[in-house]
This record gives C-alpha cells, structure tokens and sequence, in this order.
C-alpha cells in the first residue's frame, strides 16, 4: 500500500464515504488483491477524516463499528470554520497544540508509517468551505513540507456559480493559489456539472417517465463524483504485477500521463457508462458531449494530455477498436501539438462503476484548458469584492492580510497565462 487518503470537511468526508463504499461493497466481484492498496496489514482503511464539526463524521463511526476504520483517525471539532478560508487555514486564536492540524498531522503521520512504502497522498475537499478549503489548503502545504518527496493528488470540488456564500469566491480563491502551490495534481470536480450530468442520467432511467420533474439529490452528485474517482483511481490490469498483485500506483501513474507540464495541473473528468454492449467508440462520443468546447468569449479549449480508462473489457474489444476510439478523443479534445504522444489508456477485465456481467465505462482525465474559465470568472468576482474591501475584515480577523489576496491574483494569471501559452 501506497497512498494515505485525507478526507477533509463536509464535502470531502461525503464524497469520502462514496468512495469507500464503493471500495468495499462494489467492488465485491473483484478478487481481494484489488483492494490491498487501500489497506493496511491490519484490514483498516488508510484513511484519516477530519471536520470541524461532529455531525458528518457520524456515519463513519459506523465503518469504526464494523471495523473498516481506524477510531484514532477520525478527527472531530466541535464548532465549524464559518466559511471562512482564513479561519480554516489559521484556526481559532486559543486552539493550541490539540487544535484540528495538529491532531491531524499526528494520526497523517502515524497512517504513513504503516504503509509498506509511502508514495503520496489523495486529498478530499470543497474549494468553498472553511475547512475544506481553509484547513485543506493548509493539510496541503504540511504534508508537502514533512513529506516533500510524496506525491499530492487533490480532488477538489468547485462551488455551484450561483453562489453557496458570499465568501465562496475568496475561499476558492486562495484554496486555488495554496493548491497550485503544494499539489502535484489537481482532479477538478464542478457542482454544476455534477448537477448536470445526475439530471441527464436520470431522464435516460425508466422511473423517470412516472416523475419527470425528478431532483437530483447532494448523495446522488456525491455517488457521480465518487464513480469518476472510482473509474480512474480503483486498480487496473496494466499497472499490476505479474502475480495479479496491484500496487496502488493508480493516482502516482495518472500525474505522469496527464501532467506533462508541473505549473499546469488542473484535470477534468468525464464519465460514460452502460449495461449493454455499446461499441467503445460510442462511449468516447458521449464522454465528449460532457467536455467543454469553448470559453465564453469562443475560444476553443485544448487539451495538453488525455487518459482513457477502459473497464469491462473482458474480450480485449477495447484494444480492437483502438485506433478509432484514439482518433475520436484526439479530434474531440484538441490535443496540443507540441505532445507527440498525447492519449494514454489503461484497460481492466472488470468494470468497478457499474458491476454486473456486461457492464462497461470509460473513464476520460484530461488536462483541459476550460480550468481557464473558472480561475478568470473567480479572480474577476475575487478582485471586485476586493477593490470594493467586502468581507475583508472576517479574514483579517484570523490572520489573513491582503498581500495573501495580491498573491493568489497573480498566481491565478499565470496559471491561465501558462494554459495559453501551451495552446501556442
């Protein structure tokens, strides 16, 4: 085992237990040697959760009943961060050597020295919580800092545009600025995609023709994002030894293939899948309908590098249909020239998304050039709320101070000046 995985605020402990169950419950066709990654030797998870608040931890006591987690590694405080990034990231003024960081980096700490050989960690957070963003950027900068030579994979989910707080653009913000910093990838989740894409699936399902105004709930965009994580991160038959034994070298090999260039590291995802036996390539085509094409000026976006994770391919029919599939993703992601070889692609006999004799999925992570439009539309409404001084004083109040603001402006332009210059 390789990987500690750190699940940090509301969203990043929801999406956590998604995650998990799929580990443990979904993966049920799949032999036992496909979960060793994510084990210890004693059987318990290597997972660290921390809230501020006790309320979502309370589900995961339940995984502590039944053995799958580790008590010590559940982390729990018991008042929230107000969303506020500066409150999360600093702590309050009187926490002391027991606050939530450095409980943390303790039970982090211990969870790495129980692995066979630690190679990096996967991070669960919102970029619009106080603790997800606030002590999630800060976990970030720790862990990079005690351990500098272990990879840092984050999955981050974007708030919904419409506005969750009034302080969401701030903290996305800074979380941003502090993850370009510290991490080594960045797996970029959108709330309205999410949103969107639950919709979608749900108009397609036979209950929907008896409820067509049918909401999609947080569990259900919780369950698509887990998927997508599942589809890229649960162990494939390329990367396994030659005993059938998976190292866990999933989330380490999918930087390597899609990070080409370490100051852009922002990855999209999508997802296709079917109980049927639709032809691979259709099941690219649909993967792109969910891609962004153009900014909102009409720019078209790119791609710097592509992987495709095929599953339930159990008659090689993935490799047969090869060529055309890669052809699809190339043209459909506007594969940058400058790579000669842009689109990597793992397989697996047994699809862990959906399981069931015929099932299969691919899974497409791409560097893609649409993170431009978030990070312009959040400094935009970042820099007005700025220059207008609104809300300063509840992050100043923490430790915060307006060069920290100065500083994630410019590192938000160059990353967008960096995507760019990778189109030319």
């Amino acid at each position: 085992m390789s990987a500690v995985w750190l699940h940090v605020g509301q969203c990043g402990n929801q999406i956590g237990q998604e995650w998990w169950r799929i580990i443990t419950e979904g993966a049920g066709h799949s032999c036992e040697a496909d979960r060793y990654p994510f084990l210890s030797r004693d059987g318990k998870l290597g997972a660290v959760c921390v809230d501020s608040e006790p309320k979502v931890l309370r589900k995961a006591q339940k995984l502590v009943k039944h053995g799958c987690f580790r008590e010590s590694n559940l982390i729990v405080g018991q008042e929230g961060r107000g969303s506020n990034w500066a409150y999360g990231y600093y702590g309050p003024p009187n926490e002391g050597e027991r606050g939530l960081l450095q409980r943390t980096m303790e039970s982090f700490r211990k969870e790495t020295e129980r692995r066979d050989c630690y190679s990096g960690t996967v991070l669960f957070h919102s970029l619009s919580g106080g603790t997800g963003a606030g002590l999630g950027a800060r976990l970030c900068e720790e862990i990079r800092e005690a351990y500098p030579v272990g990879h840092i994979l984050s999955v981050s989910v974007a708030p919904h545009q419409a506005g969750e707080s009034p302080l969401q653009h701030y903290n996305t913000l800074l979380c941003l600025a502090a993850l370009q910093r510290s991490a080594d990838g960045v797996l970029l989740f959108h709330n309205d995609e999410a949103l969107s894409r639950v919709l979608s699936l749900q108009s397609r399902s036979p209950s929907s023709l008896s409820s067509p105004q049918a909401q999609a709930s947080l569990s259900s965009m919780n369950s698509h994002i887990a998927s997508c994580l599942a589809g890229l991160l649960y162990p494939v038959h390329n990367l396994t030894t030659p005993s059938r034994i998976s190292l866990g070298l999933e989330p380490w090999e999918l930087l390597r293939s899609v990070s080409p260039v370490p100051a852009t590291k922002f990855l999209h995802t999508t997802q296709a899948h079917t109980r049927s036996t639709v032809l691979w390539d259709s099941l690219a085509a649909s993967t792109l309908q969910m891609l962004p094409r153009h900014s909102p000026s009409g720019n078209p976006h790119y791609s710097s590098a592509v992987l495709a994770v095929a599953r339930g391919d159990q008659c090689n029919s993935f490799l047969s249909s090869l060529d055309p599939v890669l052809r699809r993703l190339r043209h459909g992601h506007r594969c940058a020239a400058w790579n000669p070889f842009p689109i990597d692609y793992w397989t697996d006999p047994q699809d862990v998304v959906s399981p069931s004799p015929s099932s299969r999925s691919l899974t497409v992570c791409s560097n893609h050039s649409s993170v431009t439009d978030l990070l312009q539309r959040v400094g935009k409404r970042a820099r007005d709320m700025f220059q207008a001084r609104a809300y300063l004083h509840w992050y100043h109040r923490y430790g915060c101070e307006d060069q920290d603001f100065l500083q994630a402006f410019d590192t938000l332009r160059t990353v967008t000046e960096e995507y760019r210059a990778g189109e030319e």
